[in-house]
């Protein structure tokens, strides 16, 4: 992917991020009690992705509640992570006329493409899943 378009997506898709994060924040109560999904899996099988619980795991991290946001699902720590540092960084290359948002991004794919670091990834993605179905989130 060419830098500019990452950059782009990856600043929309924060950007869309905060603004679900505001408007869960908004309607917190009825999102913390399961009364409302906008998970298309979970509404069609009635099973939790393996995502599910993200919202409220980022949602427990901005009241500072750490421990109950890596509970309800520890994909909120990276997301929640990457909401905040991947903003800033672009900005800095974007000040800076720099790439290294960009390079870092090249070689974490690489990284990610490599079989074993593949395997132990999709195996930590069906864990939590697993965990998820359990919890009955």
């Amino acid at each position: 992917m060419h830098k500019n378009k990452l950059y782009i997506f990856i600043l929309f898709a924060c950007f869309v991020g905060y603004s679900w994060l505001l408007f869960s924040l908004q309607h917190e109560h009825e999102i913390q009690n399961q009364e409302f999904t906008v998970c298309l899996f979970k509404k069609v099988t009635t099973v939790p992705c393996p995502s599910c619980g993200t919202t409220r795991s980022v949602m427990q991290l901005s009241h500072g509640n750490f421990l109950s946001a890596i509970l309800i699902n520890p994909f909120g720590l990276l997301v929640g992570l990457i909401m905040i540092i991947a903003p800033i960084w672009i900005s800095y290359d974007f000040i800076q006329k720099k790439e290294t948002f960009y390079i870092a991004y090249l070689k974490t794919e690489s990284i990610l493409r490599k079989r074993k670091v593949a395997i132990i990834l999709i195996v930590l993605v069906i864990a939590n899943w697993i965990w998820n179905i359990k919890k009955n989130l």
